[in-house]
């Protein structure tokens, strides 16, 4: 997702969501080496099925953490400094985007 207006002008996460996402991040990537092997070893369909599913999930949880930073801290201070239709043009392109 290209975001039009922050994301190219600024980058505003704490050191703490930053080693949370990191965290998350390096789980999920433990996750998807798991189903990697679980395919490679021929597991059983549903095996793979509930690991994509807790995977899936994991991926939802960092996409929560990450809105949740862009609302408090990127979208707010665009807000405050008065930056125009811009952000509401992003918010709402961000908002569609995740509603799916």
């Amino acid at each position: 997702m290209k975001v039009p207006f922050l994301g190219e002008k600024t980058q505003i996460i704490s050191e703490d969501r930053k080693a949370d996402a990191t965290v998350r991040l390096n789980r999920i990537e433990g996750q998807i080496t798991g189903i990697k092997k679980m395919v490679s070893q021929g597991r059983p369909c549903v095996e793979i099925l509930t690991q994509l599913a807790s995977t899936q999930e994991a991926l939802r949880g960092l996409t929560k953490l990450m809105m949740r930073n862009y609302l408090e801290k990127c979208a707010t201070e665009a807000i405050r400094s008065k930056a125009g239709d811009e952000i509401y043009d992003e918010l709402m392109d961000v908002i569609f985007k995740f509603a799916r």
